[in-house]
């Protein structure tokens, strides 16, 4: 498994193409695996802390998660295909996707040591301080997920360098699949909640009413206990640490611009 995976994790733009123009059986069953395990390790590490069940039925639920955002963006991506100009169809987008999240669930499985020992390290769900550390436990693996996903981005852009000709609508399409991931992903994180649990709140795989509220107040809710008025530029340093972590993306467009630009007579 892992010699076959060695290739996705170099990221060398050629094996990358290969892997999207010929999107094998065994290749998506690889991707498959991968996500359901990699994000079924780290789901444990997450729920485990409010109860060995919890961390149970979020090793479920996470893979579950990524698997709905990939069904769900993959339609929409493919006709975004053809509105950009492309040439990635259903199945294209779909594979990569699957390639994308395969690298984000690769580097989350690698981090599971350290969620672990924060996860036991961390004052327990029935602790005085059981509050304030689900909501570190929020924001905390809010950035890891964020830090795998941008590691996943560089992935992606190199697959849409290789196979769109145009350096424009390859970057029109990577920036309108980030989209789309993170506008679903985090709405479907929000109606598959819990997956850190309440301490006040009794273990359970859903919530009684699951389409009340977003994901994006509870997050700003949590912004607010914890910085107490100055979240607005506490989420605008955050913002752009985000944009200055995509700076390798950036580049990567950059550079084949300036290559192409070369190339010219």
């Amino acid at each position: 498994m892992l010699q076959q995976l060695s290739p996705l994790l170099r990221g060398a733009s050629g094996d990358l193409a290969s892997w999207l123009h010929t999107p094998e059986r065994a290749r998506i069953k690889l991707c498959l695996l991968t996500i359901l395990l990699g994000f079924g390790v780290y789901g444990l590490t997450v729920g485990l802390w409010r109860s060995p069940l919890m961390g149970v039925f979020v090793s479920l639920k996470m893979p579950g998660l990524i698997f709905l955002t990939i069904l769900c963006n993959g339609l929409l991506n493919g006709m975004l295909g053809a509105v950009l100009g492309s040439g990635l169809g259903f199945r294209q987008s779909l594979a990569a996707q699957l390639l994308s999240f395969s690298i984000a669930a690769v580097v989350l499985a690698s981090l599971t040591p350290v969620t672990y020992f924060l996860t036991t390290s961390a004052p327990s769900s029935g602790d005085i301080n059981a509050s304030t550390a689900h909501t570190y436990f929020l924001i905390g693996h809010t950035f890891l997920i964020a830090f795998a996903g941008i590691l996943a981005n560089l992935h992606l852009a190199k697959i849409l360098i290789a196979t769109v000709p145009n350096r424009r609508v390859a970057a029109l399409t990577l920036f309108s699949w980030l989209l789309g991931n993170a506008f679903v992903g985090a709405q479907l994180s929000w109606i598959l909640r819990p997956f850190y649990g309440t301490p006040s709140i009794e273990v359970a795989f859903l919530r009684d009413h699951p389409f009340d509220g977003t994901f994006y107040e509870v997050v700003w809710r949590s912004l607010e206990q914890i910085f107490q008025g100055y979240q607005i530029p506490v989420l605008l340093i955050a913002m752009t640490i985000l944009f200055w972590l995509h700076t390798p993306v950036i580049r990567l467009f950059t550079l084949q611009k300036n290559n192409q630009q070369s190339a010219k007579p």
